[in-house]
């Protein structure tokens, strides 16, 4: 394995050799470049166990930052989305650090679906975005997490092959700029988040400046957080506070 390229070859090799089935075709397979993962059928995040099908997006440690501001910015009892979950990993942490969470998922991929629902304790849909989501939801979000593709279309062909040649293209791709599904995320967000809810997006260092000014001309107030020791940047976009009651929820609760 290490021959072939595997960084952790010896970590990885620990994991096969505790995995169930055989193993010359496992170390095969992974020789081969399939993502350890979808042998191990799980990927360990943010101290989940999470399940893992093939062609499902793998979840990224650098996601972990995504989870963090969420928990920090959440309210009691919050409602949490998890929009483009693929697996389902950035809700189900999100809902496992907290307590009394309304919890759902959505995603276009069908493979996805099928996986978050092994993963979520909520309710998942399938659907475009907010098509998938229950009309009820609107302007009930607390917390609207949103882990799109941000990868430009030339850049996918630079990707590494476990990642280019196994995942679901739609789970990469962010068009042109990387950020097409971004935009389609943040200019319908006010329509579904609470007053003071929150949208969290993953980016690039590069496209910072681009998705603040998308958030901000949205009405949404925008910050960025950072962790250069894992390599992620993720900008959180506010939806202002208004007076009066949630929406579905009665005055004082």
């Amino acid at each position: 394995m290490r021959a072939a390229g595997c960084v952790f070859a010896e970590d990885e090799a620990a994991l096969l050799a505790d995995a169930p089935g055989d193993l010359d075709s496992m170390v095969a397979r992974r020789v081969a470049g399939e993502p350890l993962e979808y042998i191990l059928g799980w990927a360990e995040f943010c101290g989940l166990r999470v399940f893992i099908e093939p062609g499902v997006f793998v979840p990224r440690q650098r996601t972990a930052l995504m989870v963090r501001e969420a928990v920090m910015a959440a309210p009691a009892s919050p409602v949490v989305v998890d929009l483009c979950c693929g697996s389902g990993a950035v809700g189900a942490a999100v809902a496992a650090a907290l307590s009394d969470v309304t919890s759902h998922a959505a995603d276009l991929d069908p493979a996805a679906v099928s996986c978050a629902r092994r993963n979520v304790t909520g309710a998942v849909h399938q659907g475009d975005l907010y098509d998938a989501l229950p009309p009820a939801l609107r302007c009930r979000i607390d917390l609207l997490l949103a882990n799109v593709p941000y990868v430009p279309t030339e850049a996918i062909a630079s990707m590494p092959p476990e990642a280019r040649d196994h995942e679901a293209a739609v789970a990469l791709d962010g068009g042109p700029d990387g950020l097409d599904v971004f935009r389609r995320v943040v200019v319908s967000a006010s329509d579904w988040l609470a007053p003071g809810g929150s949208v969290f997006l993953e980016t690039s260092a590069q496209q910072v400046s681009t998705a603040v000014e998308t958030l901000s001309r949205a009405g949404l107030t925008a910050r960025v957080a950072t962790d250069d020791e894992i390599g992620a940047t993720v900008v959180i976009g506010v939806r202002p506070t208004r007076s009066g009651p949630r929406p579905g929820r009665p005055a004082g609760s």
